[in-house]
């Protein structure tokens, strides 16, 4: 089969290769991959800051989806032909996170998606709904998923405020997610352009954090004082003081990502005076992903793709992503050549 493999730390080393078809144990399916999309963690993986690039043959892509092409002898419930996305985390079916489920994860520790061919356990599959390209269903497992964690740890409800940095795949998603349940949602980004995109996704309040770097002013200022329920924190060090600032007395800030840094010098006080909820991310479990997926498809949500490259562009798609200038997901298409 074809894939695209990390031969060094740097994405300039992406390389297009024949290699063996992998084969499914018992316990697995092979699947067929119609389509990939790139997310944050693929361009850590690609620089050695986490997982396994640079071993021999080592396969990326954190995302994708497509069909079932052989069963292993013990699977129940699926058959050859089923359209199918495998969640992150493949060894993580349901409950709480633990160290021996967190361990095997595609594109990262394991082989991913960049490849006509995968293979994963059974019991990390989430069926994709009939109305979904595979394109759209490849950009679900981590966007879609964490974006959903967020939501239901927010407790979001009609009337609330929801706060979201920057205009990336879990932001927009959680942006539908948001809007579906009748919350009130403010988003900030550096691009007019993008806000502008972001209201007519639903946005109510949008803010450009380079005009208006106080972007928390701003929230508390649309929320008479109370500040927000939840705040998606996306980006880490340049923006958490803002984030508990903004954050309403028994808020969540719900922490996915870390693009301006990972050390953080905060004080404690405004957690303890507000009593602040601060949870941490790890994705979720291929039963998040249902959920996220049931949701999608009972709402209605489309998930925000911003361009969808060939598999021959794979680098041209990662240097798009690391570029931060896309407005929700990066796919790409892997039938096409």
């Amino acid at each position: 089969m074809q894939a695209f493999q990390l031969a060094s730390l740097s994405i300039d080393s992406l390389c297009r290769a024949e290699v063996p078809t992998p084969r499914p144990e018992a316990d697995e399916v092979l699947i067929r991959l119609q389509a990939a999309s790139l997310n944050y963690l693929d361009l850590m993986v690609a620089s050695g800051r986490f997982g396994s690039a640079g071993t021999p043959s080592f396969i990326p892509g954190t995302d994708g989806a497509g069909e079932i092409v052989e069963v292993g002898s013990r699977v129940k419930g699926w058959a050859v032909g089923d359209r199918v996305v495998p969640g992150l985390m493949v060894d993580w079916v349901s409950g709480p996170i633990t160290r021996a489920v967190s361990e095997r994860l595609r594109g990262v520790t394991m082989p991913g998606s960049l490849a006509d061919y995968t293979v994963v356990p059974a019991t990390s599959l989430v069926r994709v709904p009939e109305a979904m390209t595979f394109v759209e269903a490849a950009s679900l497992p981590i966007a879609a998923t964490t974006a959903w964690n967020a939501i239901r740890a927010g407790n979001v409800r009609p009337g609330g405020v929801v706060v979201l940095l920057g205009t990336g795949g879990v932001s927009l998603f959680a942006l539908q997610f948001a809007k579906a349940a009748g919350a009130r949602v403010i988003i900030t980004s550096s691009s007019d352009e993008k806000l502008e995109r972001a209201r007519a996704l639903g946005a109510d309040v949008t803010i450009n954090y380079l005009s208006t770097p106080a972007w928390d002013e701003v929230v508390l200022s649309e929320t008479e004082g109370a500040g927000a329920d939840l705040i998606v924190e996306t980006v880490g060090t340049a923006t958490f003081r803002r984030s508990l600032n903004a954050a309403a007395v028994a808020g969540t800030i719900f922490v996915v990502g870390f693009v301006s840094g990972m050390d953080l010098t905060i004080p404690v006080l405004p957690i303890n005076l507000k009593t602040l909820r601060i949870i941490g991310s790890n994705t979720g479990s291929t039963a998040n992903l249902a959920d996220a997926v049931r949701a999608i498809a009972q709402t209605g949500i489309k998930p925000a793709i911003d361009r969808t490259f060939a598999f021959n562009d794979t680098r041209a798609a990662y240097r798009f992503l690391e570029s931060a200038s896309h407005f929700g997901k990066v796919a790409i298409e892997l039938n096409a050549r």
